[in-house]
């Protein structure tokens, strides 16, 4: 039922975001913003104190972040002449789910499970959503069937997570808990989950509104609850504020672009792309944090994860079905 729903309502083939090239090119600028958002992070706790073990304050933080990017985007919207307003009520309710699950739920999730495991386990637990996201597309979308040549590709880019989270001595363990590496998992899973929803919801909905909506309603969610967590954030500065715009701006640039690349194209073609998401992340926190940037791992990682992007988008596509409604 779904699938023919796709189908049925595919964009066209002309469409920019349709084009390979472009899907490359903003599928990587996308990945590039959200690993920038890796030591942004970092230097935000800093600069406004918030201790690792102060999740409360984080999900502040993240709150701001994500209400500031939604309401810039909807700001971009109203500008843009799109109407930001004029919605269904089922429309509506598809957007507050979206908010809940693909940023408040799933970044509780996220945090909780960072907190009780290591950052090394972390990342490479988190690059599971793109297996998540390939499985439930190959079970919703007949036109987006996992294949061995995809599969090849998730395999090698996932070993290329890998290779970039080892830290020569710091060996990777079997232990495994459900609110550290389990919570990690779910997170993955939920966000996977959400951007295939999302991604039905973009059919009926300007995918510039929709991210802007569910960012808005996600980031005000996490701000109430971590302030009634006790999280009150103190000591903005002009440094801190303009970190903070800069997060909200990567965050409603890559959400709104992701957002309207998995509409103009099948999901496993998108979703593979977030193999560079860890990759990006240790690039750019090596360079901003002071750490080796030309490592061996580095280089290798890079390699795999690029072959295995290039196994998954280079795959011939079916052929589009034709609809006299189009």
């Amino acid at each position: 039922m779904l699938s023919g729903c796709v189908n049925s309502t595919h964009a066209p083939a002309t469409s920019v975001f349709s084009r390979p090239r472009y899907l490359v090119l903003l599928a990587t600028l996308c990945c590039l913003l959200w690993g920038s958002a890796y030591p942004a992070i970092k230097g935000g706790y800093a600069l406004l104190g918030i201790a690792r073990s102060d999740t409360a304050a984080q999900l502040a933080f993240a709150g701001w972040r994500f209400l500031l990017a939604g309401a810039l985007l909807l700001a971009m919207a109203r500008l843009m002449g799109k109407s930001v307003w004029a919605l269904a009520p089922v429309q509506w309710g598809q957007l507050g789910l979206l908010g809940l699950a693909q940023t408040a739920l799933q970044y509780v999730f996220f945090y909780v499970g960072l907190a009780n495991t290591t950052g090394v386990k972390a990342s490479i637990l988190n690059a599971t959503g793109t297996f998540f996201s390939v499985l439930l597309a190959h079970f919703l979308y007949a036109n987006d069937r996992l294949s061995r040549r995809k599969a090849m590709g998730c395999a090698v880019g996932f070993v290329g997570v890998m290779v970039v989270n080892l830290r020569g001595a710091q060996g990777l363990d079997a232990e495994f808990t459900l609110l550290g590496e389990g919570f990690i998992v779910i997170a993955a899973f939920v966000l996977s989950a959400a951007s295939i929803y999302g991604k039905r919801v973009s059919q009926s909905i300007d995918p510039m509104v929709m991210t802007g909506w569910q960012l808005g309603i996600g980031g005000l969610v996490l701000l109430l609850g971590g302030l009634a967590g006790g999280g009150d954030i103190r000591g903005w500065s002009a440094g801190s504020l303009a970190l903070l715009g800069y997060m909200a701006v990567l965050s409603a640039v890559a959400f709104a672009l992701w957002a309207a690349l998995l509409k103009h194209n099948r999901v496993g073609q998108v979703t593979v792309f977030n193999f560079l998401i860890p990759v990006f992340g240790a690039l750019l926190s090596a360079l901003f944090l002071g750490e080796a940037v030309l490592e061996w791992r580095n280089l290798a990682a890079l390699v795999m994860v690029c072959g295995g992007i290039w196994l998954v988008t280079t795959e011939a596509q079916p052929p589009r079905p034709v609809s006299s409604s189009t």
